[in-house]
């Protein structure tokens, strides 16, 4: 079995890159500004990157991708929710409480989850209600707009601040755990539940049941839910929430993800064998190679190599 990969990057489109890293950087001391293969960069210190390709117009951001949203860990998310209000650059995406309203900047100043889901459904918030549920106030998780009205998260109390997570859409969750398991040899998410389902069988209906926190007012649909990792980066995932099927992400702001393996080669024959389609490559990136490849919901997957790149040189 090839080895699992790592996380690579995420790339985004952007009318002005510049701007954008300059803002990442200084809301997050983990990060730093730069390059790579000649594209604007923002560097994280587990060595994750942002990656910009400079276009003429805003990309777009509909219709919707499996890509949703990327984000941080931080030490302490309530401090720095205060710390970022006393930033004019810092534009907040307020959490609605339940569908009544009642807006809120993080997570934790609503209802305590029920085990490890995140969010309560109607009748979960009337028994918070009923029986005088006090808000946590402790960690939960908050949403602002970096330049360009790009949607990011923040995530804590964690042991250290870092790029942490990718957020995502799928048709069928439990299928899309099945096809990055069996493709990408990645691990389940730790905390998220396994499943005995197969290919033929992990079709499962989206829940009927809309839960609060959320950033619409009438909720979001949590289960089911499913998430791996590559290196210390989650992909983590819901159903789609919407009636229309997930698009490709290739040109809109989201334009895609990146993982790095050590011989594209490898995986490339591999994947070809599995019937993983192709979408484009190897060619060549920078100081190496990649591959372009399509995951179970459109979503564009860049394979860099990065144990190979004496090839190109």
């Amino acid at each position: 079995m090839l080895p699992t990969p790592g996380f690579h990057h995420i790339h985004l489109n952007a009318v002005d890159p510049d701007a954008a890293i300059g803002w990442y950087a200084r809301q997050f001391a983990c990060t730093r500004s730069g390059e790579w293969g000649g594209m604007p960069a923002l560097h994280s210190d587990n060595g994750v990157m942002v990656l910009f390709t400079k276009v003429d117009r805003p990309p777009p951001t509909l219709p919707q991708s499996a890509i949703w949203h990327f984000g941080w860990h931080v030490t302490d998310s309530r401090a720095t929710v205060e710390r970022f209000k006393q930033r004019p650059e810092v534009e907040f995406a307020p959490l609605y409480r339940e569908e009544a309203g009642g807006e809120i900047l993080v997570s934790s100043d609503t209802w305590p989850n029920i085990g490890n889901t995140l969010g309560l459904t109607k009748a979960q918030i009337a028994e918070a209600k009923a029986q005088h549920a006090e808000p946590p106030r402790v960690g939960g998780f908050s949403y602002m707009y970096a330049p360009e009205h790009t949607l990011i998260e923040i995530a804590g109390n964690h042991g250290q601040e870092r790029f942490n997570h990718v957020h995502m859409w799928q048709e069928d969750p439990f299928c899309a755990l099945i096809w990055y398991q069996k493709h990408l040899n990645a691990p389940l998410r730790p905390g998220y539940e396994g499943t005995s389902l197969t290919e033929e069988n992990c079709k499962v209906a989206r829940h009927p049941d809309r839960t609060w926190p959320a950033l619409k007012q009438e909720g979001m649909f949590r289960t089911p839910r499913a998430g791996v990792e590559f290196g210390d980066v989650s992909l983590i995932w819901y159903a789609n929430q919407g009636d229309k099927p997930l698009v490709s992400p290739l040109g809109q702001q989201q334009d895609h993800i990146a993982l790095s393996v050590g011989d594209l080669d490898a995986w490339i024959d591999k994947l070809k064998a599995e019937g993983v389609k192709i979408l484009d490559g190897p060619y060549a990136l920078g100081p190496t190679r990649a591959a372009m490849i399509e995951g179970p919901s459109l979503e564009a997957i860049e394979l860099v190599e990065v144990e190979e790149a004496s090839r190109l040189r």
